[in-house]
């Protein structure tokens, strides 16, 4: 039950409690669609915030509240699109006459040209007035994808239809990007009402721990009384924790978004069991250790011992010519110099083996080629780049199961011997 309230709470964009330090621009967002949704005037707005500032969070607040209304929810028409979905004007039209449920107006007429589709779209919208309308909401996620379709023709359609005084239509865009207004043309530009939400992660650590604090409590409903005040009263002991602040800050300092905080919650969730049923300091740690984890350094784990000494060659090239890219030749001869020093210990594998394991790493993407091959060029004297730092190489290593002593030894030498 813990599990199912608290992987709600972390999942879905719909917060249980009040948003974090973005109650202005809640309260600006509500009145700009309580004048769309109650009194029927058009408007168009964006929302600019960085990834995971909850630009999502806030809407969908304000949408749950809008509909707490009958009147709201009853009439109010939503449409949702997306930019990584709806990548082109057409598919986006297409989206839109579904989503309103136009498909079968008038036969197959709507899927017929984009221009079509279109005037069909304008004409059902324009028809309507602001008094007898449904209020139609467009919401555009990834609005900076829809600048780039050619023309802008939806963006400026949308925006004109805004501007009129028809059916009432509220576009908001969602975007990451600052400087979304030069991006859109004149023509767009001179018809979007210039409404700006910024949301920006501005809390300090003492608010950032109080977030923590409400996200990991249970709410005041919870069928078990005791245990909800003996879970919460857990969870202000881990708040004053030094060891959890510490781990906390260092979060914080990272990232403020609170993606990153319900990812680690919601690890440290997972380990609540009937035998285990509160949240340790340690359980914290270790969802933290996992959190952080180098996928780059995972996929080092899984190597053959000859792909790993492959990977300590490129190392030692590195360090050699600086950075330099390398090619598969030159990590040959630095690998056969290491087994002549090592006879006694490692497998003398055959040229063509050693190619087999490079290519591997080039699946992997721990290595990158500097150009496109062409045909003519022979795979030994391709242009490589190794794309694990020397950090992520030695962390990986102290980690590897059963790495021969030699390899590492090899991995953490000097360059003298060269």
């Amino acid at each position: 039950m813990v599990q199912k309230i608290l992987r709600e709470r972390f999942c879905h964009h719909c917060a249980t409690r009040k948003l974090f330090g973005i109650e202005h621009q809640y309260r600006h967002l509500l009145e700009l669609l309580k004048r769309t949704t109650v009194h029927g005037e058009s408007n168009s707005a964006l929302i600019i915030g960085p990834r995971g500032s909850g630009k999502t969070a806030l809407l969908n607040h304000v949408l749950k509240e809008l509909t707490e209304v009958k009147q709201v929810r009853e009439n109010l028409l939503q449409v949702h699109l997306n930019g990584l979905l709806q990548t082109n004007d057409k598919v986006a039209l297409k989206e839109i006459t579904r989503q309103l449920h136009l498909e079968n107006v008038v036969g197959d007429k709507v899927f017929g040209s984009f221009a079509e589709n279109l005037a069909f779209l304008l004409e059902a919208l324009r028809k309507g007035d602001r008094t007898s309308s449904c209020p139609v909401l467009f919401i555009l996620d990834e609005f900076d994808l829809f600048v780039h379709h050619k023309n802008q023709t939806l963006l400026y359609n949308l925006f004109d239809i805004s501007q009129s005084a028809q059916t009432p239509v509220t576009v908001i865009g969602l975007t990451c990007r600052q400087d979304i207004l030069e991006l859109l043309e004149k023509r767009v530009k001179s018809r979007f009402s210039h409404r700006q939400i910024y949301l920006t992660n501005s809390f300090d650590f003492k608010q950032y721990i109080r977030i923590f604090k409400e996200q990991l409590s249970l709410p005041a409903g919870f069928p078990d009384e005791s245990f909800a005040q003996k879970w919460n009263k857990n969870v202000q002991h881990l708040s004053e924790d030094k060891t959890v602040q510490d781990m906390l800050q260092n979060l914080f300092h990272h990232t403020k978004e609170l993606r990153s905080l319900h990812l680690l919650l919601m690890l440290a969730v997972s380990n609540v069991t009937v035998h285990h049923p509160l949240i340790t300091a340690s359980d914290l740690h270790e969802a933290s250790k996992q959190s952080r984890m180098d996928s780059k350094a995972n996929i080092v784990h899984g190597l053959s011992v000859l792909e790993i000494c492959l990977i300590i060659a490129m190392k030692h090239l590195n360090d050699v010519y600086e950075g330099e890219p390398f090619n598969f030749q030159m990590v040959y001869n630095e690998f056969q110099k290491f087994i002549q020093r090592k006879a006694h210990c490692m497998y003398n594998f055959e040229k063509p083996v050693v190619m087999k394991a490079f290519e591997h790493l080039l699946q992997l993407e721990l290595v990158r080629p500097i150009e496109r091959p062409s045909e003519r060029a022979q795979r030994e004297y391709l242009l490589m780049k190794l794309l694990l730092d020397n950090n992520q190489i030695m962390d990986a290593l102290q980690a590897y199961p059963n790495c021969p002593t030699d390899v590492k030894q090899w991995a953490a030498s000097s360059l003298s011997w060269l």
